[in-house]
């Protein structure tokens, strides 16, 4: 036998023996992964394989569950973390193992393997994985708001993005995964996410349930699962079923996709966005209200004008429309326009509670006039005059923001914006009694 056929042959042998030491380590991890419980040694051993498995595999089906392993680790670790700690300590031990990019491994070593057993017919993990994702979707969404409200948007963003990933039915996810890339102002990410959105044709559009348990005495959220509210009614465990739409947010991708390209310098293709978006939903009013911000970024005032009009003339009993006029016009600082519209809105529905908050808030804006104007005055006999009518002048505004402002509490008694609000206000006009009674209450 020459050399050139023993080394072949040599070649040969090592082949077999790596690959023969790959399927008993990927029979070894089957095998702790299958486990009911994985923790201390197991979880150590089961690390180790993985780092030893993976380098070495080289059949789809072997790569395939060796990545899918890999991917497992965050999940494995997270189910050995101990849970008798705090929820602060928990949610902290969860954030430094669900890591965005963690996420994303988990999300493509899952979506593989998926696509892997439909294709040979083998649902190996198939539907093991489809409860994995059900299990932890709410764990990463709990930490992308965590992520949030520290104010780290971008990891917020990565999180729930990931979590789109793992599961793209649930298109929410990508929603407020733009909504953080833009709060971060990573407007490329946000761009493509929300382009992203529009290809879907998402709306977000849909239901939610609710109905009072008669146990714990508290309204219970049941989600879009209206069958399952219903059967909870059936069966006397609940009462007072209640229906919440959740209105459409295609108005906001397509306004926030102009608004993004207004913000990069790209005004035609903005328009031409807004249009497009019009175009294909006539019906939608709220297209209007976001073609008429587009025009009130660029300044053109008139084109703004018009479209609020149109706005109006097609929908003039449209609370939610009327009421977005008020915001729009309250942000690009058009304040008479803003308490018209505010206006409009209570006298279309009376416990509009936002109306009835925001035209507060903006009536008392007048206050810090008054109170400059002032503390400017002297003690002479003529600035005294002044003091005694600027005081008369700001009593009447205080007076009247009250019927708004205590309409507003009698709504939503536990809204704390409201709440403080009108302690300040009844403190200002020397209403003690009110004053004591609504303290009383927090």
């Amino acid at each position: 036998m020459s050399k050139i056929k023993h080394i072949i042959l040599a070649s040969a042998i090592l082949v077999s023996v790596s690959s023969f030491a790959q399927k008993e380590e990927l029979k070894k991890l089957k095998k702790i992964y299958e486990k009911e419980e994985i923790k201390g040694n197991d979880l150590t051993e089961y690390k180790a394989l993985v780092n030893k498995v993976e380098p070495l595999a080289t059949e789809e089906g072997d790569k395939i569950y060796a990545a899918f392993y890999k991917a497992m680790v965050p999940v494995l670790e997270s189910n050995a973390i101990d849970k008798t700690m705090t929820p602060q300590q928990l949610q902290m031990a969860y954030a430094k193992l669900v890591t965005p990019k963690a996420i994303s491994d988990l999300a493509v070593g899952l979506n593989a393997t998926l696509d892997y057993e439909k294709k040979s017919s083998k649902k190996v993990y198939t539907d093991d994985i489809k409860e994995t994702i059900a299990a932890f979707k709410p764990t990463f969404i709990d930490v992308a708001i965590a992520l949030a409200d520290a104010k780290q948007y971008k990891l917020a963003s990565e999180v729930l993005y990931g979590a789109y990933q793992l599961d793209k039915s649930d298109q929410d996810n990508l929603f407020y995964a733009a909504s953080y890339s833009a709060n971060a102002e990573d407007l490329d990410t946000a761009l493509e996410y929300y382009y992203e959105l529009k290809r879907l044709k998402y709306t977000g559009e849909r239901s939610i349930y609710f109905a009072f348990n008669t146990t714990s005495k508290v309204e219970e959220n049941f989600g879009d699962n209206k069958n399952l509210r219903d059967l909870a009614i059936k069966a006397g465990s609940h009462t007072k079923p209640r229906e919440e739409k959740i209105p459409s947010k295609a108005g906001v991708v397509y306004k926030n996709i102009a608004l993004i390209l207004v913000q990069k310098g790209k005004v035609d293709e903005a328009r031409a966005a807004v249009a497009e978006a019009r175009k294909a939903n006539p019906e939608d009013s709220g297209l209007i209200l976001t073609e008429a911000e587009l025009y009130l970024q660029i300044k053109d005032y008139e084109t703004y004008t018009r479209l609020v009009n149109e706005a109006l003339q097609k929908d003039p009993t449209n609370v939610d429309l009327v009421y977005n006029l008020g915001v729009i016009s309250t942000n690009a600082n058009k304040l008479e326009d803003a308490e018209k519209y505010y206006k409009r809105a209570i006298e279309i529905d009376p416990n509009y509670f936002n109306a009835l908050l925001n035209l507060s808030e903006l009536l008392l804006r007048a206050d810090e006039k008054f109170v400059t104007e002032m503390n400017k005055l002297g003690t002479s006999e003529k600035d005294n005059k002044r003091y005694e009518v600027i005081k008369a002048e700001r009593n009447k505004n205080f007076k009247s923001v009250l019927p708004y402002l205590e309409k507003a509490v009698e709504l939503k008694g536990d809204n704390d914006a409201a709440k403080k609000t009108l302690l300040s206000v009844y403190n200002a006009l020397e209403m003690t009694d009110k004053y004591k009674a609504l303290k009383a209450k927090q």
